[in-house]
């Protein structure tokens, strides 16, 4: 699963298919945008419903609302809701949508890179120039991020 050496001919190849890869850098910026309000209004409504004793915790309950967001609309769908606004889902190297446990690993090392400022940068100018857009984390799991097929 983690390692830098994945066949990826199962996905669709960015010379024969580019349909498939365009513009998903800024979609997948948009459908951060996206995600982070979703989960910021998740995680405050949670202070809600705790009588507002989750707001001392807040940091630590928009962490913890960004894991299981992502891991669970991931693993439904292969994209988060955000994703699926704007058409996006990430695919396994075998070209397939990511299972639970893909999810999480996809989850783990995305906001384990997106702490530190300087794998974050990396990851970004990955997506910029790597001919299937693929950020950091992507790349050590073999995953990508594609537009998404009519027929799924």
């Amino acid at each position: 699963m983690l390692s830098t050496h994945h066949d990826l001919s199962a996905l669709p190849d960015p010379q024969m298919d580019r349909q498939f890869y365009e513009g998903v850098p800024f979609k997948r910026l948009l459908a951060w945008g996206i995600d982070s309000i979703i989960i910021l209004l998740v995680a405050s409504a949670l202070v809600l419903v705790s009588f507002g004793f989750g707001a001392f915790i807040f940091p630590l309950l928009l962490f913890v609302t960004n894991i299981a967001y992502r891991i669970f609309t991931l693993s439904r769908n292969s994209a988060t809701l955000g994703m699926i606004v704007t058409g996006v889902e990430i695919r396994n190297s075998s070209g397939n949508k990511l299972n639970a446990v893909e999810a999480a690993w996809h989850t783990g090392l995305y906001t384990a890179f997106s702490l530190l400022f300087l794998t974050l940068v990396i990851s970004i100018v990955m997506m910029l120039v790597n001919e299937r857009g693929q950020g950091l984390h992507d790349y050590f799991l073999g995953t990508t991020a594609i537009n998404r097929p009519n027929s799924s």
